[in-house]
């Protein structure tokens, strides 16, 4: 099992030929400026350069132990793996931002938060992943931080009850750190229903809870606007997965999940990200490998992890109608939640669209009145076109959203039972000044979520039955024929490695080639303006293309839609938004005029 070298440590140093190496591009030459071919040759070697320094820069990350990619110094508290209930999950202390240390940040009067970031097939870090972040907000705020990372590989049968105890540690440590202030959880996407887990089991835990992008009702929204649900329905439902982490030797690679994401926008993923790589490599190589060097670090779930969280939540939707279990001594009930929640989502988000992020709410509480008599306060505030990964790595997202969040938790805490939006002005003339902050009262009655309960019941069922199929009749010879070579070799063999590796100089010696000419063309390279005609009618091109893939994309959806709603007696739904994220929309652009 591979594991980082060290956690009591700094934040790991950056690979070889990483972004921190990138020169400054020179400035143009008047009267020297290449023809557009040279230049659009030069560009393509640049960029095929750039796709080596990713593939070395993975096989080297990997090589290490993938350790998390924070850009803060951190301290190793506690180890999971060494628990009575052993789980691969630890609890980091963040010490240092930059020049400053934990004194020079910290203000110990104010309530501690806990950064638990996903486990949905990459490694920890999001959450940290630059200054301008979750955890560089918080700081920013005086609050300590702690942040709660992963390893690679889980633990020989580890289940989700051993994660939730494991965390539940980790909570307790921190209080106990902080006796005078409750500790806040921040949970994004899945980690976001992990903290949600923490506060609705049998014993509870105070604090607010803020979730970004983090589904609790699965099968809300509208089929067009939640593609991954209508992929898994038409696969059959979990037997797909489990077969693959029969495959794998009793374990899930992360990697299945990461194309999973950049199928659902492949205009975007495949076509979108590189061409802007290509178009601007003088400028973008350094934030490109940055990010790819956490996107292409994949880490494995358990076979009892993923096939939990496929029958219990994607299709069982059990955690919303307060049917999961967490042992044999205690079910989930979401209504035993009395801890102020803040939901932060985004209508650009099609992993976790607000429906689901939101639809829980009118489940448990038919009325603005129900939701009152509970007590409960919830805060939601949405964001009109930032992606899934946008809620956790933009830099603008945790410079107004997330600073906004932090910011007024007290606010939060002594507002009067009932649902609210949260409005953000940001300051027109200092970007970085403290946004103003409102909350509106809003009607639970008014959320309008749709949902396909009837269709969707029908999926499950139908996975039920598959699963219930292959466990018997198919998993046993597969598990037989399977051994720890083959399951390696089907890693090393899947498409978003190998087309990553094939282009490092350690597999394919012609890229020592590409990287020998790149250093001595970076030496001399003159770029054409950013106005050039030629690169403008580049751009409008490549534009035009990922428009088309776009439609493609959007026609393939429908066609799903359809033919889900053929097969499980649904009516395929339109594009929707809630009310109330609608209304955030049309005050974000007021405001933005």
């Amino acid at each position: 099992m591979t594991e980082p070298l060290s956690l009591a440590r700094t934040k790991p140093a950056r690979t070889k030929a990483g972004p921190a190496g990138a020169k400054p591009v020179p400035a143009a030459k008047p009267g020297a400026q290449p023809p557009y071919v040279i230049d659009a040759m030069e560009r393509w070697l640049l960029f095929l350069d750039t796709l080596r320094e990713r593939a070395d820069n993975m096989i080297a990350h990997e090589r290490q132990g993938m350790p998390p990619l924070l850009d803060f110094d951190y301290e190793l508290l506690l180890d999971a793996r060494s628990f009575e209930r052993p789980a691969n999950y630890a609890l980091l202390r963040i010490t240092r931002a930059g020049e400053d240390c934990w004194d020079d940040c910290v203000d110990e009067t104010k309530p501690p938060v806990i950064i638990i970031d996903p486990r949905a097939g990459h490694g920890p870090g999001i959450g940290g992943f630059k200054h301008d972040s979750e955890v560089g907000m918080a700081l920013h705020e005086g609050h300590p931080v702690y942040f709660v990372i992963f390893f690679p590989e889980p633990m020989p049968g580890q289940t989700l009850a051993d994660v939730h105890y494991a965390l539940r540690d980790f909570v307790t440590e921190v209080a106990r750190r902080h006796p005078n202030a409750t500790p806040v959880l921040y949970g994004n996407c899945q980690a976001g229903w992990a903290a949600t887990l923490l506060a609705a089991d049998c014993q509870g835990l105070v604090g607010p809870i803020v979730l970004n992008g983090s589904p609790l009702s699965y099968w809300s929204g509208a089929a067009q606007t939640s593609p991954m649900r209508m992929m898994g329905a038409l696969t059959g439902g979990s037997w797909a997965a489990h077969l693959v982490a029969d495959l794998d030797d009793g374990r899930f690679d992360g990697a299945w999940l990461a194309q999973n994401f950049e199928n659902l926008q492949p205009e975007k993923a495949i076509w979108e990200k590189y061409a802007n790589l290509f178009n601007h490599v003088d400028t973008e190589r350094a934030r490109f490998l940055e990010f790819e060097r956490w996107w292409n670090g994949y880490y494995t779930l358990s076979r009892e992890e993923i096939l939990a969280i496929t029958q219990n939540l994607f299709i069982g939707n059990r955690l919303e109608r307060g049917e999961m279990a967490l042992d044999a001594h205690c079910s989930i009930d979401l209504r035993r939640i009395s801890n102020p929640i803040v939901i932060f989502a985004s209508e650009g988000d099609n992993i976790t669209p607000p429906q689901q992020a939101l639809g829980w709410i009118a489940r448990l509480y038919p009325d603005t009145g129900a939701l009152k008599a509970a007590g409960q306060r919830i805060v939601y505030l949405t964001h009109e076109t930032v992606g899934h990964l946008g809620i956790f790595v933009s830099g603008s997202v945790a410079r107004l959203q997330h600073r906004a969040i932090l910011a007024h938790l007290e606010a939060v805490e002594s507002l009067a039972p009932g649902l609210y939006e949260m409005q953000i002005d940001q300051p027109k003339h200092d970007q970085r000044g403290a946004p103003d902050v409102r909350f509106v009262s809003r009607e639970v009655e008014n959320l309008g979520i749709a949902n396909d309960d009837v269709a969707l019941s029908h999926v499950a069922r139908i996975s039920q039955n598959n699963e219930t199929a292959y466990t018997l009749f198919a998993s046993p010879w597969i598990k037989a024929a399977t051994s720890p070579a083959s399951a390696e070799a089907l890693r090393a063999l899947h498409p978003m490695r190998w087309s990553r590796t094939m282009f490092s100089e350690r597999v394919n010696p012609w890229m020592g080639l590409v990287k020998a000419t790149a250093e001595a063309l970076r030496q001399s390279r003159a770029p054409l303006p950013e106005d050039h005609p030629a690169l403008m009618s580049e751009r409008a091109l490549l534009a035009h293309m990922g428009e088309g893939l776009a439609a493609w994309r959007k026609g393939r959806d429908a066609w799903l839609a359809h033919v889900f709603g053929a097969l499980f007696g649904a009516e395929p739904l339109g594009e929707t938004s809630t009310p109330a994220s609608k209304n955030a929309g049309a005050d974000l652009k007021e405001r933005t005029k």
